[in-house]
């Protein structure tokens, strides 16, 4: 189980993701459009730097939904490798049975 307090980081996170996902792009999109003034450019720039870091998509680590283990993580299923495992074991996961060769 992963400490609360990471996984509690992760989720504001993404909640300032969410807040400020408009007003990011926006600026972006006047900071990298090239047929704007450079001042213009500019001060979107400043703007964007102005924002707060966390509400960057890119700080939000991917994270196990039942146990908050940030690594070995499957996106389709949004579990760790062995939440994924305990599951498919109990038959909890549809379709997934165990591989025998």
């Amino acid at each position: 189980m992963a400490k609360k307090s990471s996984v509690e980081k992760n989720k504001r996170r993404e909640k300032l993701a969410k807040a400020f996902a408009g007003r990011r792009e926006r600026l972006k999109t006047i900071a990298n459009d090239q047929s704007l003034p450079m001042e213009d450019r500019f001060t979107a720039r400043l703007k964007l730097a102005e924002l707060p870091r966390n509400s960057s998509p890119v700080r939000i680590h991917n994270r196990c939904e039942l146990t908050g283990r940030p690594k070995a993580f499957y996106r389709r299923f949004k579990l760790s490798r062995i939440a994924l495992r305990e599951l498919a074991s109990r038959g909890q996961i549809p379709g997934m049975t165990k591989s025998s060769w």
